[in-house]
């Protein structure tokens, strides 16, 4: 297997290396009518290459325009990428032959402002014709989205309002999950997440009744969309411990888990973004000394529980 891309190794701020895809179309509405008209939108993945953080913005159609009032609205929030990978769809190459027409014009400015500018370019880097596989980092989250998505969703129309609301809390569930320890105090739970790269701490959520069994005709418009967000958190999480779980043969050697790691327990009724951590207490060795043949026992607060992933 090649190396990693540059981009993917080299520290730098949050979004300096992006890749971005679309995905879509989503039916919404603009207006809380019984016959009103729908309306398609996409959505547009920005997946950071050193943080993994991800950012979710809504597109009217698929013009170079609007992409570019996207990347317009993305750079205020996120900060002026370096370099951006994406596939080559006409969208995307108008987009990139647009900045070049910027990059151009701002040449013709005063030498200290234009190597100031000059230095601000963005680098567009387009993946082989019809390999999506080489932009798997960002296929992923494309795919984890547009799936939940329309898995929950199915043929109801949300209006505007609604569709961003469960797009924004979907984002904030990407950017929540734990990616390793932030110490080894077998009394410290913490973990970080992207979030961490963003706002300085764990991304979280307002603390709502659970919705997920009520009847779709009894509650009101927004806690229908509460309804979904959770239903979606559910989904996702399930998925999401799943896919950590390596079940391949084992063909080399890896460390075993020791007294004192932070492992991610499985919990079906905890609130969005949130996630049930321990430490390992004890263990009990069963006949192989491989990992996924012991017995662990988790100590969290004061509940002894059977571990799902270590961290």
């Amino acid at each position: 297997m090649a190396s990693l891309l540059r981009e993917r190794v080299t520290v730098n701020s949050p979004f300096a290396n992006t890749g971005i895809d679309l995905c879509g179309p989503f039916y919404i509405k603009y207006k809380n009518q019984r016959k009103g008209i729908f309306n398609k939108v996409y959505v547009a993945i920005f997946v950071c290459f050193s943080t993994r953080a991800a950012h979710l913005k809504i597109l009217t159609d698929l013009t170079s325009d609007a992409l570019i009032a996207t990347l317009k609205r993305f750079f205020p929030r996120c900060g002026i990428c370096t370099t951006i990978f994406s596939d080559n769809p006409t969208n995307f190459v108008g987009a990139n032959s647009e900045l070049r027409k910027f990059y151009r014009l701002f040449k013709k400015l005063p030498d200290n402002l234009a190597s100031y500018l000059v230095s601000q370019s963005i680098s567009w880097k387009f993946l082989p014709p019809r390999s999506p596989n080489f932009g798997g980092l960002w296929e992923a989250g494309v795919k984890s989205f547009k799936h939940h998505l329309k898995r929950t969703i199915g043929n109801l129309k949300l209006t505007i309002e609604e569709f961003l609301t469960v797009v924004n809390q979907f984002e904030g569930v990407l950017n929540r999950r734990p990616l390793i320890p932030l110490s080894s105090d077998p009394n410290d739970f913490s973990t970080l997440t992207p979030g961490h790269f963003l706002i300085g701490r764990p991304i979280s959520s307002i603390p709502e009744p659970q919705l997920v069994n009520v009847p779709n005709n009894r509650p009101s418009s927004w806690q229908k969309v509460q309804k979904l967000n959770q239903i979606i958190w559910q989904k996702w999480s399930r998925d999401y411990l799943n896919n950590l779980q390596q079940r391949e043969k084992w063909k080399f050697q890896k460390n075993n888990i020791e007294k004192g790691s932070l492992v991610l327990l499985k919990d079906d009724n905890l609130p969005i973004c949130s996630w049930s951590m321990g430490r390992i207490h004890s263990e009990k060795m069963e006949k192989y000394e491989l990992y996924k043949s012991k017995q662990l026992m988790v100590f969290l607060n004061v509940a002894f529980r059977m571990y799902v992933y270590c961290l």
